[in-house]
């Protein structure tokens, strides 16, 4: 499968991730309801809390932004039409089913299931890397003859439902029915020609100025794929440019809105055929609990760190005001979304110049030395794949190398989000991403590589558990090891000098926070709306009403400029348009702290949780391929008990990791507040 990255790239159809909705048994499909009482509103003033009774009761990859297509979702047959057991186990009953016709059923599923997520995977491989109407067909096709397999086994496997079977036979059957079924032919080719086209036309989407007044219309600009205008919100601090650069990019999504509109409709359909209540509900069933108590967890563990992003914010806020002044940052309310140095407001790290702290900034810029050293794609990915090597894993397979796109090409568009592919289930593991020399790329690829460690590690797994324990886990695995980049790290790969001044404790954390912490509130954003779009509470008229309505409660941020009538911001991201469960960020970026403190303790660090690296540690790296191996096999609860001790999702790591940052900012946004009322208009 293929998985893009969360936060900073990615790319692929998020088809694999809505047809299987995860590794993890949720209970019975029939336990969603309409009505999830613990999902937010449209109309929210304040995040919303658990329920005692929703806290009582309480993935995939393959398409996009680490995205990956679940394991459950594989398949195999050059014939579009029902396998024999699945004809045969979905007819009307003769003789009452055994278990051994239930294992019969499952190994040939497994077999034919495999197959056509092969054949999915090298189509989707060449369409993002070739972007043509023929390779866009060859790709709905594929999907298509996926999808109609997905369903025909998962309404075939309710068969078996109630017998007494062993445990892996039982929760492969369970994995089997957490998808959608789309039985009328021409309404399963419109929905995967939609996902095609919309994830393409995002891979292609340019914003092509108009000339400015006065301006020959001959000279007129040139047109900006994503690329740049992200190059634009990174760099620029002209607040009209960013602002220009934001509004043209976000005016692209419009062009495919009815498309998402349509697609929701057949996505909800095919949900509610296997009994769920709507596609929502069948994403958050896949993380071994009912969708309520799923909605519930998000919202305990969001209530949790959220003072920490709070006192960021205002950190941030006081910074930005004083940098753009108080006609572009109010002192109070939400910030401006252009002035955050991303398109999305998803992480901050590229205004850190504007917010370090001046007393303990150090000067040392990673990005600065990669170019100075001339550094190549292929250097990046080795550094990376060392990391891995160092902990005891195997080395990447030659085929790895010789079939990976790590540079763009420069005659033809691709899809650049950085994205992780497993092929074939077994070593093609592939790597698709643009890379730059840059301490993002750096970061992006030390990721990418975690999903390639994970799917070689369960790759002894049957078919239907060769997936992560969840999809959070799927992405929390790099992350991971993203967060030993320290300049202990970077010292040895022989990138920081004793010389350089990489900056205090301080200085770093706030870095670190401006990618992690400011990241959570976007992950509970996104599918906060998808949940409501596809409960139907949200309407396409209030598709733009309702995401920045939960911009503002939940990231603290506003659109800079007014909502447009036939506005689509939310499709503005890749994930969006592809139609990539997104939730998985946010339980990967809380999932990562606790895995990291866990392996950090393995080593026998008992330092600062911040200053640990577990480069080169054999002993963390024997624990953590332990838990790699065991994929989706087990409930995602027992996965985590195995490398952490712990059973549940928790803030606590986080909190514990960026503690020393949480007292400064504090500090700093009382004495910041004296000053405030010399830059009120």
């Amino acid at each position: 499968m293929k998985r893009s990255s969360s936060n900073v790239r990615g790319s692929h159809l998020a088809l694999a991730a809505v047809l299987c909705a995860g590794a993890a048994v949720a209970g019975a499909a029939g336990a969603a309801t309409p009505t999830d009482p613990a999902a937010p509103t449209g109309d929210v003033s304040a995040a919303p809390t658990p329920s005692a009774a929703a806290l009582a009761a309480a993935r995939s990859a393959s398409s996009p932004a680490s995205m990956r297509a679940p394991r459950a979702a594989s398949s195999a047959a050059s014939s579009i039409g029902s396998s024999a057991a699945a004809k045969a186990a979905a007819r009307k009953p003769g003789p009452a089913p055994t278990s051994q016709d239930a294992e019969r059923f499952v190994k040939e599923a497994e077999a034919r299931l495999e197959a056509l997520l092969i054949k999915s995977q090298r189509a989707e491989w060449v369409a993002e890397n070739f972007i043509t109407d023929d390779t866009q067909q060859i790709t709905a096709e594929a999907n298509e003859e996926l999808l109609k397999a997905n369903g025909e086994f998962a309404l075939a496997a309710r068969r078996y439902n109630g017998l007494t079977l062993p445990a892996d036979t039982s929760r492969k059957l369970k994995l089997m029915q957490l998808t959608m079924m789309i039985p009328d032919d021409q309404e399963r080719a419109r929905f995967t020609r939609l996902a095609t086209s919309m994830t393409s036309a995002y891979g292609m989407a340019k914003y092509c100025p108009e000339p400015k007044p006065g301006q020959d219309a001959s000279a007129k600009p040139a047109c900006l794929p994503l690329d740049e205008l992200e190059k634009i919100m990174a760099e620029s601090r002209d607040p009209a440019q960013l602002k220009d650069a934001w509004i043209g990019w976000h005016a692209q999504s419009r062009a495919y809105k009815q498309a998402y509109v349509d697609y929701v409709a057949l996505s909800n359909k095919g949900s509610r055929a296997m009994g769920f209540a709507d596609t929502g509900a069948l994403w958050r069933s896949g993380y071994d609990m009912t969708p309520e108590a799923f909605s519930a967890d998000m919202a305990r563990v969001w209530q949790q760190v959220r003072p920490l992003y709070d006192s960021l914010h205002t950190y941030v806020r006081f910074k930005l005001r004083q940098t753009y002044g108080p006609d572009q940052v109010p002192a109070t309310g939400p910030i401006p979304a252009h002035l955050l140095g991303n398109m999305w407001s998803q992480s901050w790290e590229n205004i850190y110049p504007l917010v370090k702290p001046a007393a303990q900034a150090g000067d040392y810029d990673l990005s600065q030395v990669l170019a100075q050293r001339g550094t190549s794609a292929k250097d990046m990915v080795k550094w990376a794949e060392g990391f891995y090597t160092s902990l005891g894993m195997e080395s990447l397979p030659a085929t790895f190398w010789e079939r990976s796109l790590l540079t763009k090409p420069q005659d033809r568009e691709v899809v650049c989000h950085a994205s992780a592919w497993d092929i074939d289930q077994q070593q093609d593991v592939r790597v698709k991403m643009c890379i730059r020399p840059t301490e993002e790329d750096f970061i992006t690829i030390h990721h990418e590589l975690g999903h390639i460690y994970y799917d070689l590690a369960y790759r002894s797994q049957p078919t239907l558990f060769r997936n992560g324990a969840n999809d959070g886990f799927h992405e929390a695995i790099g992350d991971t090891v993203a967060l030993s980049i320290t300049p202990d790290y970077l010292k040895r790969l022989g990138l920081m000098k004793d010389t350089d001044r990489p900056g205090d404790d301080i200085d770093n954390l706030l870095m670190q926070a401006l990618r992690k912490v400011a990241f959570l509130p976007f992950a509970y954003k996104v599918d906060a709306w998808r949940w409501q779009v596809y409960g139907g509470q949200v309407k396409p008229q209030d598709y733009d009403k309702v995401w920045w309505s939960l911009s503002e409660t939940y990231q603290g941020i506003s659109r800079p400029a007014p909502m447009q009538a036939d506005g689509f911001d939310a499709g503005a991201k890749f994930h969006v348009a592809a139609d990539v469960a997104y939730a998985r960020y946010f339980v990967a970026h809380l999932l990562q702290f606790q895995f990291q403190r866990a392996l950090c303790r393995e080593a026998g660090y008992t330092g600062p949780l911040h200053s640990c690296s577990i480069f080169g540690n054999k002993k963390a790296g024997e624990k953590y391929q332990a838990m790699l191996k065991m994929g989706a096999s087990k409930p995602w609860p027992e996965a985590l008990k195995a490398m952490t001790g712990e059973e549940q999702l928790d803030g606590s790591a986080l909190i514990e990791y960026f503690q020393p940052l949480k007292v400064w900012l504090d500090e700093q946004n009382a004495q910041l507040a004296q000053t405030a009322a010399a830059l009120k208009p």
